[in-house]
């Protein structure tokens, strides 16, 4: 039943955005906001390991069932995602927009650059759908991005 609460959330949340993104011919950035401490540490941890080049950390970042998407279709679990993730690294900045958690799962919808273009230009937008281990630490359950060239 998890699951599918994440599934649901998780796509009501990316279609929202996706027709948005359709129709709108140009926009403004959406101002930042802050997020509590654990939510923050999870977009930190994320940049850190990018920066890196550390896939092994970045896979650390998700659950064991975590999802990321590639050209392909999704791909399912730590082993998957460190693989998907070798050779990524560059100074990502990532800042949200938007989050809520409600008892162990959570998200958090945000747009990425990097440290090379303009400030404010960013080169796209994610959806994190978050989930708490047994400890309370927050995981990425799923990750889904997309860049905002045409």
């Amino acid at each position: 039943m998890r699951h599918a609460s994440m599934v649901l959330l998780f796509l009501l949340l990316t279609s929202a955005s996706t027709v948005s993104a359709q129709d709108a011919p140009s926009h403004t950035a959406l101002p930042s906001i802050e997020l509590p401490a654990e939510l923050a540490r999870v977009l930190r941890d994320y940049e850190r390991a990018w920066a890196a080049g550390d896939e092994t950390a970045l896979a650390e970042l998700f659950t064991e069932d975590g999802f990321v998407p590639t050209a392909n279709g999704w791909v399912r679990g730590k082993a998957e995602i460190r693989r998907v993730y070798e050779g990524s690294s560059g100074a990502l900045q990532l800042r949200a927009h938007a989050y809520e958690t409600a008892g162990s799962l959570g998200y958090i919808v945000g747009a990425y650059r990097y440290a090379d273009l303009p400030d404010g230009i960013d080169a796209g937008k994610f959806v994190l759908a978050l989930r708490q281990d047994a400890s309370g630490r927050w995981l990425i359950a799923a990750d889904l991005d997309n860049s905002n060239r045409r």
